[in-house]
């Protein structure tokens, strides 16, 4: 654990200006010894409040026996020696109005199981075993980073239907991830929140991993054990807005404080939340110290940010606005706090990402600060939304829609780039990934696989919700556990040998993920061949020489012979086909693999090949020596 600070003049005022503190050392419950007695102190922020006191499991809920002193720049504290490690408790807000409510500490790091909300004091210790890990993390963009999306509290449950613990989920998900060979898992939902249906997106505990599934040492231990099998952990973290719950942080001291108090700013009405106050020193040093928490005290690798577009701008799904400083729609508090967070983060836990989940068209978005928002990533929507545009039409209408799929080539390396397929694309009837495709359900299956084959060769880090892995044919539902009988069914575990497969090949051959966000990292030999649906391009490291050409055939006709260009002769071979039959497909057999001597598509040389329907193919040069064949 870190000591706790004292609650002087001098660590307030650095909290105030926004100076590199963490708050949560001076803030919260601290099980601390004080003149030789041992107790608790408590503090927290709460500037227009005019009577605080602590109340809980130590006086019995009494809110005359442990009263706050209020101390500099709206700041209270009390220690008391009769609180202990494990106690629940409360901070008892008086406001301006006279209205008395109990709060949730802001800083707690353990709370109640909902529905219930009192804190909890906490103070355990843990062990952790990752050093090496911790020593040699980094967000590089030459590394292939492969993100599998997970809602623990659905991923797996017990059979009596409760949470699974932290600890027994670190084995079970952590020998399955690495059997699929992801690099990374990004959580969601792990913060604390009341309302299950939220996914863990309306936080209450910033600071606490919530309490469904154990202690903040049991999510520990899921961490430490995820990076002894060399997974990285990435955390979905919500800054963009926060829930009315009274308990909670809304209207803290009896007045807006945490949110901008006009609703035309400071209120979302789409997801009836409220908005961080990005103005306030003291808001922004809450929110970054909470990422702070997690990549330093929790060893996170990552946040993902959510709904950075909805902090971004005023006018987010609203039609009544403030305009900024200068009459525009951008809300340049959030925009400086953006930077801020990027800039602290990566000073203060280097080789952490972060990755934004932006769907505008917002400039430089990873571009570094102070000329851009400084993100080390920036989630893909719009190729997201264009390859499954393509993916969804009837394949005799696909040639009208051809360019959708190479349209991503124009813009692919102005933002450092996530190819996203997360649990938004798999609720609220937008059908599971599989079924969104056309056709019968072997159809449907070899779409899918096509999808996935040219999602993994595409450049770009990817992510995959869970459940798509084995083509789950129904939505995700956060209620129940994901329905792992369908994983050993053959035409479901085809596909997750392939997705296996396609992790093998990004990870192992740099070709495929080392110039991920460099224009030199794809070179399309067939964009145009509209009439047919085929798409052919040559995925390459730059550096290494390592190349490899990924040919697609979308639509449902069998073309034999198909000629593609390629930019050497000799030999080739067939390193993946979406129509292998250990992938549920026919296993149609390729011709002879030697490149002729005939140019074709720009090439110096041409392969011919039998391209089965809905299909995609990758071959290499026999004779490289820099990339290994690991499956």
């Amino acid at each position: 654990m870190n000591e706790p600070l004292p609650l002087d003049h001098g660590h307030l005022q650095k909290l105030v200006t926004a100076d590199l503190v963490r708050p949560d050392h001076l803030l919260g419950a601290h099980v601390v010894t004080q003149e030789g007695v041992d107790g608790v102190r408590f503090g927290v922020w709460a500037p227009n409040a005019h009577h605080v006191s602590v109340v809980g499991d130590f006086n019995g809920y009494n809110g005359f026996d442990n009263a706050m002193q209020r101390l500099d720049f709206g700041f209270w504290g009390v220690f008391v020696p009769a609180a202990r490690n494990g106690q629940r408790y409360k901070f008892r807000v008086t406001g301006p109005d006279g209205r008395t409510e109990d709060k949730m500490d802001p800083y707690g790091s353990f709370f109640e199981v909902r529905p219930a909300t009192a804190s909890i004091v906490w103070d355990q210790p843990f062990t952790w075993s990752d050093d090496g890990w911790m020593a040699h993390r980094s967000a590089g963009f030459e590394q292939p980073v492969s993100i599998y999306e997970v809602h623990l509290p659905s991923w797996a449950r017990r059979d009596d239907g409760w949470f699974m613990n932290y600890r027994d989920l670190a084995h079970r998900l952590g020998e399955y991830v690495q059997f699929l060979g992801y690099t990374h898992v990004e959580l969601l939902g792990v913060m604390e929140h009341p309302f299950d249906g939220s996914w863990g997106y309306q936080v209450t505990g910033y600071y606490a991993p919530t309490s469904r599934m154990g202690s903040p040492e049991d999510f520990k231990y899921l961490v430490n054990h995820l990076h002894g099998l060399g997974i990285g952990v990435i955390l979905d973290w919500v800054p963009g807005h926060f829930p009315t719950d009274s308990a909670g942080l809304a209207k803290f001291d009896g007045t807006p404080l945490f949110e901008y108090a006009d609703p035309r700013k400071g209120f979302h009405q789409d997801w009836n939340t409220y908005i961080f106050d990005y103005g306030r020193n003291e808001v922004v040093m809450f929110l970054i110290g909470s990422a702070l928490k997690w990549l330093q005290d929790f060893h996170v690798d990552g946040l993902r940010v959510d709904a950075v577009a909805s902090m971004l701008y005023l006018d987010f799904s609203r039609t009544e606005w403030i305009p900024n400083v200068h009459g525009g729609r951008e809300n340049l508090e959030a925009i400086a706090f953006l930077k801020r967070l990027n800039e602290v983060v990566h000073h203060m836990a280097p080789g952490c990402m972060i990755v934004a989940e932006e769907s505008t068209s917002f400039p430089g978005v990873t571009t570094p600060s102070p000329f851009g928002l400084g993100f080390d990533y920036k989630w893909a929507m719009g190729w997201m939304n264009d390859n499954l545009g393509y993916f969804e039409q009837d394949p005799l209408w696909r040639k009208h829609h051809h360019h959708a799929l190479t349209f991503f080539n124009v813009y692919r390396t102005s933002e450092n780039y996530v190819l996203a397929i997360s649990h938004d694309e798999v609720v609220h009837l937008k059908k599971s990934m599989v079924m969104k495709m056309p056709g019968d359900w072997y159809a449907q299956r070899a779409g899918y696989r096509a999808f996935l084959a040219l999602m993994w060769a595409t450049p770009g880090k990817k992510l995959l919700f869970m459940g798509q892995e084995f083509a789950q044919p129904t939505e995700w539902n956060h209620d129940v556990s994901l329905p792992w009988h369908l994983a050993d069914h053959p035409d479901h575990r085809g596909v997750l040998n392939l997705v296996r497969r396609l992790n093998g090949l990004y990870r192992t051959r740099p070709d495929w993920h080392v110039a991920d966000t460099k224009e030199e990292g794809m070179l399309w030999v067939n964009a145009d061949d509209v009439e047919n649906s085929v798409y052919a391009f040559i995925r390459r490291d730059p550096v290494g020489g390592a190349w490899s050409v990924v040919v697609a055939n979308l639509t449902p006709v069998y073309r034999d012979v198909y000629p593609v260009g390629v930019p050497q002769g000799g030999a080739y071979r067939l390193l993946l086909s979406t129509d292998d039959g250990e992938f549920g497909g026919f296993g149609t057999q390729q011709p002879d693999l030697t490149a002729r001597e005939e140019g074709w598509h720009g090439q110096t040389h041409h392969l011919r090949l039998n391209l089965p329907p809905n299909s995609v193919l990758v071959l290499a040069p026999t004779g490289e020596t820099t990339v290994s064949d690991e499956r």
